[in-house]
């Protein structure tokens, strides 16, 4: 059973309690703080595979993990850029539109309102 005490990462939650558990304890607890890679280095291949493989529900979460981990914007358009040529033009443009929204999302969350 998930700890009550943790927020839960996982959208799934309330329908998958297991499912929830084994991604908060074993992805994010043990396979994201392996010393191995640095979370910056963890969040760069996470972003890179989700537009690689089309995976636009989870991609919003990521990307703004990645910025969490200090992955800048310019690095991750010029992810988007690289990968057209290898994951192809439709994923590259999806993406483009989903990092836009986020962009401009954070961007209103971060100016004052007057």
């Amino acid at each position: 059973m998930p700890d009550p005490t943790k927020p839960m990462r996982a959208p799934w939650g309330d329908v998958a309690s297991k499912l929830t558990e084994i991604t908060d304890t074993v992805l994010f607890d043990d396979i994201w703080q392996r010393p191995g890679l640095s979370p910056r280095d963890r969040s760069m291949i996470t972003v890179a595979s989700l537009i690689s493989l089309y995976r636009v529900n989870e991609l919003p979460f990521h990307l703004g993990k990645a910025l969490e981990n200090g992955v800048t914007r310019d690095e991750i358009v010029e992810m988007i850029t690289h990968l057209a040529f290898y994951a192809g033009w439709p994923t590259a443009g999806t993406a483009v539109g989903i990092v836009r929204q986020m962009f401009a999302q954070a961007d209103a969350a971060a100016t004052p309102s007057a």
